[in-house]
């Protein structure tokens, strides 16, 4: 067995970087504890992240490594050895050790789902005839570092195959005939910054900690970070052993702190109050609690403490609920209080409304049999009145939808989510098929060595077991599923207060809402009353904010429908202009009444125009959800207007029908 030794690269000391202490320290406990689950930094650009995350790579100790192995094989751990090295092992084969620095990797911001995982080694299955497994990045960063920058711009599915592989330590490969598995443990940090878009919750919550930086305002530590900086630029090699020794000081101290991680206990009182101070941020799931407790063992443990206590908690929070603090949804004992406090307010209500028909009889000796203003509602049961005279309903209880199939998509589109089947030109997805087009570089290997086989007895081969030329050439066609961008278009007007409509239009939106949360959906919502239609939440990822717009959602005045319909379709339009792989879907949600045009002319026929555009538009779909009551008159405006729209027609009572998924199954067909 023999020893070598690799030089590490002369990074800018992780101990020489000003400010930034809660980075820092967040970096730190990752490098103690990877346990964790990872980081994500989010800040504005220039504030250090990546320099951060790359000092920290040479703080670390070295490794040793099976010399050779592709997947950085522990020598010491032979029951994780890959199937090369354990075959070696086992067939009495001497394996060589080197050392060298812990692995560093970038991901690439374009990367490919086969370069992250693996895949068919091309060159040695053309010469060799076999299939054979082609490490990719998972490989290259097992016991060592994995970066993602811009984390947030990544593709959706590669982030979901790293977070995956960072909480199991294990890369699974089922694919192209191809059985293989790794192990795959590393310490997962991401950057982001805001200002160029979000992560989904999902994966926000994947991350173990989250911590924000800024840009340093004290202008002394600005002239500092100038200085330091110049003088590493001008001579890294003097600069970087000028901070050797407090550079082993920390390693020194991080690797006692590993060293002694695993006999560090939390006591009882710590355990509760992680638990406790997750409840109060209103987390989904338990991973903020798991996470709190392993990240304050290692706060204890970097301190030389051998039991974390309530303090390490209370510090360990500030990185593991930054990212998954939400707002506080209504228990059901202050539900029911809410309850209570509308009906004391519906008393109240029914009480000014006597008082107001007692003084109209008075003002009207006839008896009051005047015909009522259209434009004013009794306020119904269950709702608030606001100072102008609207009301302010309260959202029913959401309810499970039944499957919405949808319609396969044959246009090439990029994009991530989980609802709409659709062709991509990526190499993200599911290989379906092959095609002698040549558009996406994608190289179906298999389809490829079939088409050169049946020619091999003719063709010439040069230290080759199969001879392809370019006319063999098969490309790979790939599905994927990805989300829809749902817009909202909500009639608030004062006809949906009557007999609870509202309530429950409410109800049916926050179920379509969880909906679109489970699918990756994009949302945005428009409301229109009185005399114009308003984009209450332009196109977001953010479910949450949605919901909370919902229930601040005011109820009164005329019913512009046109105006919401025209919004919708020109909101859809100027979002595909932005992003043109996007699957539009517009759902309305209204008793088809109208009584407020946008031109001058009859309401409720600008509507129908309005309908029509969309109809004419291929790229928008449509559903209209009619909430009108089934009574002795019914109009059937809102079917009329589906009709007109070329929109799937639903009653708002059919969303919780058995029979939705076979109408809409029809419906899908039927496109």
């Amino acid at each position: 067995m023999t020893t070598a030794t690799w030089h590490k690269k002369d990074f800018y000391p992780f101990t020489a970087i000003v400010g930034q202490e809660t980075m820092i320290k967040a970096l730190i406990l990752s490098g103690i504890a990877p346990s964790i689950g990872g980081l994500l930094i989010r800040g504005e650009k220039g504030t250090a992240k990546s320099t951060a995350v790359r000092a920290l790579a040479a703080v670390l100790p070295e490794i040793e490594v099976v010399a050779g192995c592709a997947f950085n094989c522990n020598p010491a751990a032979p029951e994780h050895f890959c199937p090369d090295c354990a075959l070696k092992a086992k067939s009495g084969i001497p394996l060589d050790v080197v050392k060298r620095p812990i692995p560093f990797v970038t991901l690439p911001l374009g990367a490919t789902e086969d370069r992250v995982i693996g895949s068919l080694d091309m060159t040695r299955a053309v010469r060799e005839g076999g299939r054979w497994f082609e490490p990719g990045l998972l490989a290259a960063v097992h016991r060592g570092i994995l970066y993602v920058d811009e984390a947030n711009l990544l593709d959706d599915s590669l982030v979901d195959i790293i977070l995956d592989s960072a909480a199991s330590g294990i890369n699974v490969v089922e694919r192209e005939g191809i059985s293989f598995r790794h192990r795959c443990e590393f310490i997962l940090v991401g950057t982001m910054n805001p200002e160029e878009g979000e992560l989904r919750p999902q994966l926000l919550d994947r991350f173990g900690m989250c911590v924000a930086v800024e840009g340093i305002r004290d202008p002394d530590l600005r002239v500092q970070v100038m200085m330091l900086k110049g003088s590493y630029d001008k001579d890294s090699q003097n600069f970087v052993a000028d901070y050797r020794d407090r550079q082993a000081e920390l390693a020194g101290r991080m690797d006692h702190a590993r060293t002694r991680l695993g006999h560090v206990t939390i006591s009882d009182e710590a355990v509760m109050r992680c638990a406790e101070l997750a409840a109060e941020a209103s987390v989904a799931g338990h991973r903020a609690d798991v996470a709190m407790a392993e990240t304050a063992r290692s706060i204890a443990a970097y301190r030389g403490a051998s039991v974390a206590t309530e303090d390490d908690v209370r510090e360990a929070a500030e990185y593991v609920l930054f990212h998954r603090r939400r707002e506080a949804p209504p228990h059901q004992a202050e539900a029911n209080d809410r309850e209570l406090d509308c009906n004391d307010r519906s008393d109240k209500n029914d009480r000014r409304a006597n008082e107001q028909r007692s003084e109209s009889r008075d003002r009207n000796p006839s008896g009051g049999h005047g015909m009522p203003d259209p434009d004013r509602s009794v306020l119904p049961e269950f709702g608030s009145e606001t100072n102008s005279g609207e009301t302010i309903f309260a959202t029913g209880d959401p309810f499970p939808l039944s499957l919405i199939p949808q319609k396969k998509d044959r246009i090439l589109r990029r994009g991530s989510g989980r609802r709409t089947v659709t062709r991509t030109p990526s190499k993200a997805g599911r290989y379906v098929f092959s095609s002698m087009e040549r558009k996406t570089d994608d190289l179906a290997f298999d389809a490829t060595l079939r088409a050169a086989a049946p020619h091999q007895s003719v063709r010439e081969k040069r230290d080759v077991a199969i001879a392809v030329e370019g006319r063999d050439i098969r490309e790979k066609r790939r599905e994927k599923r990805i989300g829809n961008f749902i817009v909202f278009v909500v009639d608030a007007s004062g006809s949906m207060g009557a007999a609870k409509r509202m309530i429950e239009t409410k109800s049916a939106i926050l179920s379509l809402l969880l909906d679109a949360y489970q699918k990756r959906d994009k949302v945005s919502m428009i409301a229109f009353k009185g005399n114009r239609a308003e984009v209450l939440l332009p196109p977001t990822n953010s479910v949450e904010r949605a919901h909370r717009l919902l229930d601040e959602l005011p109820t009164g005045g005329k019913t512009p429908l046109a105006a919401g319909i025209f919004s919708g379709c020109q909101l859809i339009r100027t979002h595909l202009r932005k992003d043109p792989h996007v699957v539009p879907l517009l759902i309305l949600i209204s008793d088809g009444k109208a009584n407020v045009g946008i031109g001058g002319g009859n309401p409720l026929a600008e509507a129908m125009a309005a309908a029509e555009e969309i109809k004419d538009d291929a790229r928008i779909r449509s559903v209209v959800v009619d909430v009108e009551k089934a009574g002795l008159i019914s109009l059937g405006l809102a079917r009329k207007l589906s009709q007109c729209m070329g929109a799937a027609y639903l009653k708002i009572e059919d969303l919780k029908a058995d029979y939705l998924f076979d109408f809409l199954k029809i419906f899908v067909k039927s496109q």
